[in-house]
């Protein structure tokens, strides 16, 4: 069976509407950097309750998905590669922020996707 581009963005979108059970570590924002050339991930920490909705462990608000949200970072990670980042956070960081597997493949993904557009001169939108 070929897929072609088309059918591949498919069932890319198609799976990114799936449910996911939310990392109680915290999530990332990531974001690339031209001028430095770098891939960037920041982390921050919530709390998910009783619903499975991430809540700010501060606040107790809950954090909505989409959205301008005023948050502080808790640790800035960044690499000239996915996989750069990815020994960073998985290998080399004490304290692993990632406590899911779906979570980490998530994240690989994302760095590659980042990686590309970086390469590529691409525009670059988290999933």
């Amino acid at each position: 069976m070929d897929l072609i581009v088309e059918d591949l963005a498919a069932i890319d979108n198609k799976l990114s509407q799936r449910h996911i059970d939310l990392d109680p570590n915290g999530y990332f924002i990531i974001y690339i950097d031209r001028a430095t050339g770098l891939i960037y991930a920041k982390h921050f920490t919530n709390v998910i309750d009783e619903r499975g909705l991430a809540v700010d462990p501060e606040t107790g608000k809950v954090i909505p998905a989409r959205g301008k949200v005023e948050r502080t970072h808790t640790t800035v990670f960044s690499g000239r590669t996915a996989k750069e980042l990815c020994v960073k956070i998985f290998e080399e960081t004490q304290h692993c922020p990632v406590t899911l597997l779906d979570h980490a493949a998530y994240l690989g993904r994302e760095f590659v996707r980042a990686e590309v557009a970086l390469v590529t001169g691409q525009d670059y939108v988290q999933d």
